[in-house]
């Protein structure tokens, strides 16, 4: 396994690979790797000759008084996890390598995709995102990259951009990971107390009581909203940040159940953040 830090390097070897007519497989993160990312990598070399997973905390994606300085990091033990997955090549570029002086190019995608759940709470959040990722497409040159469908809107944003700036990559967004009692796997759940962390389930078991009062045959949106307000609420330890219920493609917030929908909430436990999502089609 091959650790790369220059962006030169790496796409130079990632052109150099194509030439050869390897596929390359990506799996962008910002490392801290848990069962989740593993299971992006798993998925990834079944369907590629070459695997290369960034490691990269992308400091334009947070705003000023959010947790990068504190965000988890832990290089060596992602590595040995990389190792065991049969990465190919870490691609691990410093905020330097990436940003350099006089840096002032970014992407974005305007409107209402990102003007929703998270990116209505987290400005500039998503044009952070967007801007990684694209170079990050540049620099790797993979044929396929894996997302995780947790950040679902992440996910939606991404492929919006891959579609309209015609990248040459395939976007496969894979199934959440979760904890044997329901809790969707995170970086940030190391932040909670012992007992935060019994009550975090609560936040996928108020999904599953939307998903059962649409299989019952409750339809308007804000009913289902507000029963699920109320089961959290009844914890007195969370503080919902927002519940929503929107098109799982264009993210346009849905009154009526119908098509293929998003059920997405933010939530804070104590001082930490956690976001939750599931999809469902009718």
């Amino acid at each position: 396994m091959q650790i790369i830090e220059p962006a030169s390097q790496m796409q130079s070897l990632a052109l150099s690979l194509r030439r050869e007519g390897k596929i390359i497989g990506f799996v962008p993160t910002m490392g801290y790797l848990h069962e989740g990312h593993l299971s992006l990598m798993r998925i990834a070399r079944e369907k590629c000759d070459m695997l290369v997973v960034s490691i990269f905390v992308n400091p334009t994606q947070f705003g000023p008084a959010e947790d990068f300085s504190q965000y988890p990091r832990g290089f060596e033990r992602d590595s040995a996890l990389c190792q065991r997955e049969n990465v190919d090549i870490i691609f691990a570029p410093s905020a330097q390598e990436m940003y350099p002086d006089g840096y002032a190019t970014y992407v974005e995608v305007t409107g209402k995709m990102t003007d929703v759940l998270c990116g209505y709470f987290r400005p500039g959040h998503f044009r952070g995102v967007a801007t990684v990722v694209a170079k990050l497409f540049d620099i790797v040159q993979p044929h396929i990259a894996i997302f995780g469908q947790k950040d679902g809107q992440q996910l939606a944003v991404i492929r919006k951009m891959v579609a309209d700036l015609n990248m040459p990559v395939e976007i496969i967004g894979a199934p959440t990971v979760r904890e044997d009692d329901g809790l969707a796997m995170s970086s940030r759940n190391k932040y909670l107390t012992e007992e935060e962390r019994k009550v975090a389930p609560a936040i996928y078991n108020s999904l599953l009581l939307a998903s059962k009062m649409i299989e019952d045959g409750v339809r308007d949106t804000e009913t289902i909203i507000a029963a699920m307000r109320e089961f959290l609420d009844s914890f007195d330890m969370f503080r919902i940040q927002y519940i929503e219920i929107v098109d799982a493609e264009t993210l346009e917030c849905k009154r009526q159940i119908a098509g293929k929908v998003m059920i997405a909430l933010a939530v804070f436990l104590g001082k930490t953040r956690l976001i939750d999502n599931i999809v469902i089609a009718l």
